[in-house]
């Protein structure tokens, strides 16, 4: 990162844009630091969160698992609140279609109380992709039966056996749902700003 000043405003290069800081004379006075659209902010959840036992709106709390610091000055302190809400909860299919939890946060309030409204893109979770495992479930049967009706009838029997048995196991895959989505208290998340915000801050 490298500082520019100029008379009481400094502009801090960043990997994502500007951080503009505007800082009042004085050692400990009061500065407002603009974090810019795309700066990063890792958080942990405080609520648990599923694709099968969320719901849309439903509120999301979470706080920064680090600092945000910027010129050895604290501009957000670990355990900073974040808030949003949840805007995708969708249960796994029995046919196709995986499971999915997503979130948005607009809410970070620093431990001095004042509440900034930010806008970040929604981040969540999609379940494991389940198409192999069904495949492999389909076709186990199916060999079997197989094996069956050749023991029984020869290659009529290994016909016939194959076709019972690919039945059964497809059987088994549509009437199963795939995995579902959980992210749990403690789960790390990475917020990235769609949108600047000016913060201020002491030091």
């Amino acid at each position: 990162m490298r500082i520019v000043m100029s008379g009481a405003l400094a502009l801090a290069v960043a990997a994502g844009g500007f951080i503009r800081v505007e800082a009042a004379a004085g050692v400990g006075a009061e500065r407002e630091v603009t974090l810019p659209a795309g700066t990063r902010l890792v958080v942990v959840l405080d609520t648990p969160v599923g694709s099968d036992t969320s719901r849309i709106e439903q509120p999301v709390d979470a706080h920064l698992a680090r600092p945000f610091v910027l010129r050895g000055i604290t501009v957000l302190a670990a355990g900073t609140r974040v808030s949003g809400v949840v805007t995708d909860a969708t249960q796994s299919a029995k046919v196709k279609g995986r499971a999915h939890v997503a979130m948005r946060f607009n809410t970070l309030t620093p431990s001095g109380g004042q509440r900034y409204n930010i806008r970040t893109a929604a981040v969540g979770r999609t379940a494991e992709d389940t198409k192999g495992k069904d495949a492999a479930e389909i076709a186990a049967p199916a060999a079997g039966g197989a094996i069956i009706g050749a023991l029984l009838g020869g290659k009529k029997g290994a016909l016939i056996g194959t076709a019972v048995g690919g039945g059964a196991g497809t059987a088994v895959v549509l009437s199963t749902r795939g995995k579902e989505v959980h992210l749990g208290r403690g789960a790390a998340l990475t917020l990235r700003l769609t949108a600047p915000v000016t913060i201020r801050v002491r030091g």
